[in-house]
């Protein structure tokens, strides 16, 4: 196990114990917090190397796997940046934050052969593996009915609500029991800390088998518990994990029928025994096997993923004020919109489109497939945007912009529709039109007045100010914007020779605009 090397990402709260089992497991190789603080005290404790700046970690060669502690919310975007880095993942739980989000990394993960595995602790307490052994083998009888409690007055988060933050853990377990997906769900709930986050909330799962499953979860208990009930036909089983010593507990109550009246027949209650190892411990050892052996873990993306469809499918019936949930019956749409973001309809939003944290998309807009739109990204009606186009944050793109496939624009910069504008003359008549070809970059802050075209791969400067047409493949800088020399298709800038150093491509230029080499090859033309 120490030959894999490991960073943990995220050192607070549960961070910590991260940190102190995977340097008890020989694997911890560095800690990246953005508390400097913290990071000093993590150096004299275990010797180890820390860092504020997650990319250090993700293009250090040496650097085998990451396990992420950090914030619910920034999951989903630092588990796709890790395995795009060629890293494998540990991910404490929640995977992410909507199902969307969560098939994205499993798909990711398997096609960069990375292995993906989420914090699921409870499958690694010995009382869970007990458990889950006794129903595997029948000794509880057919299992009828489960409820679990997890209750406290205790950390108090913003960045999910109650279900996303206690109940993972419990369904986790429950789907493991029943060992199939809910038929139909409902949750209900209240808010009293914050009125758009819930603190409690009571979760119902049916099964077609016949089981049923209830979740109780909240932040606003007076004391703290944490139990699971499994009701079974021969026995009932409880896993107290409040209780300092028996903490799983057979019951061999029955129910016997006389006079067509059930009676109950209650048994003495048994302690089971069961492995005492440390949780966290067998967790992060089980995460160093599977990285090591190439291995399947027990709690993958697929297992995280099923979690967040029963969390996904709660949270649509918690919304609906405890309506039931048909999971086959709620059409989850093939690009993610962030919560906090707008998409007007009707629109057309391409394949595997992602749009981020208060972005707003117009009525009428077409975005193309794999587009990403950042943070406070604005689209006005009727804008037209390619495929794979990458928009940073606080980028607008007005009424009269056009967008052709794989572009980049830069995080801010301006896009301009009118040309004399004023505040008190209506200028809606004279949007003029600026498109923009196939590839072409966009540096932050720069600005593009209205009514001009930009080529296919042509490169504007960060701050640039473009007031007239740039040619495809020119790389163009300052106020106003001039061209200072050519892009290649790739991105790289080349050299006199026109041929690109970096992907071999050659060119030719005539008559003030580039050309492939070959002549046989097309023209590049606006």
């Amino acid at each position: 196990m120490s030959e894999v090397r490991v960073a943990v990402v995220g050192g607070g709260f549960w961070g910590k114990n991260l940190v102190r089992n995977f340097h008890g497991l020989s694997s911890l190789a560095v800690v990246c917090d953005t508390d400097v603080a913290r990071l000093d005290a993590f150096r004299e404790e275990f010797g180890v190397e820390g860092t504020t700046v997650f990319a250090d970690v993700l293009a250090d060669p040496k650097i085998d796997a990451v396990a992420l502690a950090t914030p619910a919310e920034h999951h989903a975007a630092m588990v796709r940046q890790a395995l795009e880095a060629g890293k494998d993942v540990f991910v404490e739980k929640p995977l992410a934050l909507t199902p969307g989000e969560g098939r994205e990394l499993v798909a990711l993960a398997r096609e960069r052969g990375r292995i993906l595995m989420v914090g699921h602790l409870l499958h690694y307490h010995g009382a869970v593996r007990k458990l889950k052994e006794l129903v595997a083998n029948g000794d509880l009888g057919r299992v009828r009915y489960v409820y679990s409690n997890r209750l406290n007055l205790g950390k108090i988060r913003r960045e999910e609500n109650i279900l996303w933050s206690f109940a993972p853990h419990d369904v986790s377990v429950v789907l493991s029991l029943a060992n199939e997906a809910p038929d139909v769900l409902a949750c209900q709930g209240g808010a009293y800390l914050h009125p758009e986050i819930a603190d409690v909330t009571v979760s119902t799962l049916s099964f077609k088998s016949g089981l049923r499953a209830h979740i109780f979860v909240s932040w606003l208990h007076p004391y703290k518990e944490q139990k699971l009930v499994v009701v079974g036909e021969k026995r009932m089983a409880v896993f107290d994990d409040r209780e300092p010593e028996e903490k799983l507990r057979l019951y061999a109550h029955e129910i016997e029928w006389k006079e067509g009246m059930p009676v109950p027949i209650k048994g003495e209650a048994e302690a089971v025994d069961f492995d005492r190892s440390e949780p966290l411990r067998e967790e992060c050892a089980h995460f160093l096997t599977c990285v090591a052996e190439r291995r399947t873990p027990d709690t993958d993306g697929e297992e995280g993923l099923r979690v967040l469809e029963v969390l996904g499918a709660l949270q649509k019936s918690l919304d609906r004020g405890g309506e039931p949930i048909r999971p086959a019956d709620v059409a989850e749409p093939a690009y993610f919109v962030h919560e906090t973001a707008t998409v007007d309809q009707p629109s057309t939003i391409g394949e595997g489109s992602r749009i981020w944290h208060y972005s707003h998309v117009s009525k009428g807009c077409e975005l193309g497939p794999g587009c990403n739109l950042g943070q406070n990204v604005f689209v006005a009606p009727g804008v037209k945007v390619g495929r794979n186009v990458k928009i940073q944050n606080n980028v607008s793109l007005y009424e009269g912009v056009e967008l052709g496939d794989d572009v980049f624009c830069g995080p801010s910069m301006v896009f301009t529709n009118v040309l004399t504008p004023r505040s008190h003359v209506s200028r809606k008549n004279q949007y003029v039109l600026t498109r923009v070809g196939r590839g072409a970059t966009f540096g932050a802050n720069c600005t593009v007045v209205c009514g001009h075209d930009v080529g296919e791969f042509a490169f504007v400067g960060a701050g640039a100010v473009v007031t007239k047409d740039v040619v495809p493949h020119a790389l163009v800088v300052g106020n106003p914007a001039r061209q200072l020399g050519w892009m290649c298709q790739c991105g790289e800038r080349l050299p006199a020779s026109l041929a690109c150093e970096s992907c071999g491509a050659a060119y030719r230029e005539k008559l003030g605009r580039l050309h492939p080499a070959d002549a046989t090859a097309p023209l590049v033309l606006d």
